[in-house]
């Protein structure tokens, strides 16, 4: 779990560096350690966002936190609150990132479930961000090669950051 939250804490600051407040273009800040719900905040406006880190690519499925806070937030009427997923792997010898923002993520896109009795938290329930790859999400931030196809074409981009809301600057 430390290297989870080491893991994390770096995603954060790496969230809060790369990309700026998607509501007002402002930089975003880390909130404190242990706030409930939320990991930054936008410095000039009241946008605040979860992130989530993961050393892989892109995928549909990712862990989410306790789900009782959750769970007590989404029974009082609130909606979950918007996920920066920042998810950084290896293709070859290039160095990919990815952050992706998803504005809205329903409560049926969150399953929850309990750790083993021998899991360092026992019986602790959490919940997982599924389905994610059926969600609606804008691409804030870019790094690495992407390949893609125009017709009969292949065509190659390098980015390296600087890439905006579902297109390119």
């Amino acid at each position: 779990m430390a290297n989870n939250k080491k893991n994390g804490d770096v995603g954060e600051l790496e969230v809060i560096k790369l990309v700026p407040c998607p509501n007002c273009g402002k930089k975003l800040m880390t909130l404190p350690t242990g706030y409930p719900l939320y990991d930054v905040q936008c410095t000039g406006c009241s946008f605040r966002a979860q992130v989530k880190t993961n050393n892989s690519k892109p995928k549909a499925i990712i862990f989410g936190a306790g789900w009782e806070i959750m769970n007590k937030v989404l029974k009082s009427g609130f909606i979950t609150p918007p996920l920066l997923a920042n998810f950084k792997w290896i293709e070859g010898k290039t160095r990919k990132q990815e952050i992706r923002f998803y504005p809205f993520v329903p409560k049926k896109n969150l399953k929850k479930h309990k750790l083993s009795e021998k899991a360092r938290r026992a019986n602790y329930w959490m919940f997982n961000y599924i389905d994610l790859d059926k969600l609606p999400y804008f691409e804030v931030y870019y790094h690495g090669e992407k390949k893609h196809s125009i017709g009969k074409i292949k065509v190659t981009d390098i980015y390296h950051g600087d890439y905006d809301f579902i297109g390119k600057k």
